[in-house]
């Protein structure tokens, strides 16, 4: 039988040493100035108990002349790094006694420590036990979680809030002051918890917050202040369903800021609301929306027929249904076959990093197959999984639109590999643009993180060339 009772009495122990004074042999300079603060600490334990301490101490062996080695934390706060230090030696971390921010930066501290069994333990305490405060400061949780790898919970957690209950961030006190890319996940994922007036009418409070010398009544803008709204909510007015709103709610919440809206959806919507004929009880329904008329695709790879069924597949659609949405395939990057593989994925990035719904398609060298995906969120340089659940990669062959495999994702936690040195990439590798020993841009394709594998076997394949159109709304 194994007694823990034994291990306090270690615990104390440990603890102990790390207050004694006469045998250290390291010194940790920690934060930056004018705050910073020594500790004294013991090798020996540090290597052992700290992956990315164990890499310093590797490369500053102790000197003969027993000068003691001093190593540097300028990121870590010397109260936080405290904590940490006494978790280390003693294996205890008594969370009640902390406040929530401060868990927080501990959080943060032991990511850049490797203290990797220490995280998942901080995400379930905050999980099950702050989930009122992590609301109210959803932005600072959303922020932190995705601003590394290896925060998985809270971003599963992030991401369920946000398509659940997004009212419970739209309405959080902090609302103002949430980024700009959660504000278009927020609208993209409200699906049927908020009406779309009340959407816009978020989208309004948070673009006048970013502007706070704007008057908060339209009728007193002046033409630059409308100019300067415009700007602020550019990314965001893509993503907002106005044909949802009724003939009332457009004159009395949307008319005032026409002039902040783009001039051709304006007048599309003023036209859309004008229409007598138009029935609000059946504002929701297919069959009031227009057939699309797609317009010529600038692309060396899929023709206008390939775009419809892509545009389907967006909406959910099946083959055979009218589509709903019109959109415009607007080209970012076209890729050129001449040049160095590393010069190609640096322009793709260069071109298309920060952009949200991008849809790449990719011809194979010498196969008679395209190859796609669509990420509805923005690419990244920064070596972080995307997060979300409406992307999918796709396959054509043989010259022919009907020959296809659709693949959408399952661990929306991998949806799209963010890295400065690979290309588009789904998944871990479902469909992943790198390069070889050869200087030569590869696809790989196997089965990981969508449903199917979208090629019937999992070779290596090179690239031809592939391009990248950004999805924009044209048929309001």
């Amino acid at each position: 039988m194994i007694d823990n009772k034994l291990l306090p009495k270690l615990s104390q122990n440990l603890l102990e040493i790390l207050g004694d004074e006469e045998y250290y042999d390291i010194t940790i300079e920690v934060g930056n100035d004018p705050y910073v603060k020594t500790f004294h600490a013991h090798m020996v334990i540090l290597n052992y108990r700290s992956p990315y301490l164990k890499r310093i101490l590797a490369t500053n062996k102790k000197k003969n002349d027993e000068t003691l080695i001093n190593i540097k934390l300028p990121n870590i706060l010397p109260e936080t790094f405290q904590i940490i230090l006494r978790y280390i030696y003693g294996g205890k971390l008594p969370l009640e006694e902390y406040d929530i921010s401060d868990i927080i930066k501990i959080l943060v501290a032991a990511n850049e420590l490797s203290l990797q069994e220490l995280i998942p333990y901080l995400e379930t305490f905050l999980i099950e036990n702050k989930k009122s405060w992590i609301e109210q400061n959803f932005d600072l949780i959303y922020q932190t979680s995705f601003d590394s790898n290896s925060f998985l919970e809270l971003q599963k957690y992030c991401t369920n809030l946000i398509s659940k209950e997004p009212n419970k961030i739209f309405n959080s006190s902090n609302f103002s002051s949430i980024p700009e890319k959660l504000l278009i996940t927020l609208i993209q994922n409200h699906h049927h918890q908020m009406n779309e007036i009340q959407v816009w009418e978020h989208v309004i409070k948070w673009g006048l917050a970013q502007n706070p010398e704007l008057p908060s009544d339209p009728t007193n803008f002046s033409k630059d202040d409308f100019n300067t709204l415009k700007n602020t909510l550019q990314q965001c007015i893509p993503y907002i369903k106005f044909r949802n709103l009724t003939s009332k709610e457009f004159l009395k919440k949307v008319k005032p800021y026409r002039k902040a809206l783009p001039k051709g959806l304006y007048n599309d919507l003023l036209e859309y609301f004008s229409d007598n004929d138009y029935d609000q009880t059946k504002k929701s329904e297919p069959q009031i929306v227009k057939e699309i008329k797609s317009k010529n695709i600038d692309s060396k790879i899929i023709t206008n027929q390939h775009v419809e069924i892509i545009s389907r597949w967006i909406d959910r659609l099946k083959n055979k249904d009218k589509l709903t949405n019109s959109y415009e395939f607007k080209l970012l990057y076209h890729d050129n076959r001449d040049e160095p593989g590393v010069n190609r994925i640096k322009k793709f990035h260069e071109a298309c990093d920060n952009k949200p719904r991008t849809i790449i398609v990719i011809k194979v060298k010498d196969r008679n197959e395209i190859f796609g995906g669509y990420n509805p969120i923005e690419w990244k340089s920064d070596k972080s999984y995307g997060i979300t659940k409406d992307s999918f990669i796709f396959s054509f062959s043989n010259d022919s639109t009907e020959n296809y495999v659709l693949s959408r994702v399952n661990d929306e936690t991998k949806a799209v590999c963010n890295c400065a040195y690979l290309g588009p990439s789904f998944g871990y590798k479902d469909l992943c643009l790198s390069i070889n020993l050869g200087g030569n841009i590869i696809i790989k394709c196997k089965k990981m993180n969508y449903e199917e594998q979208i090629i019937g076997n999992s070779d290596v394949l090179f690239l031809d060339f592939f391009e990248v159109f950004q999805l924009c709304e044209t048929d309001y």
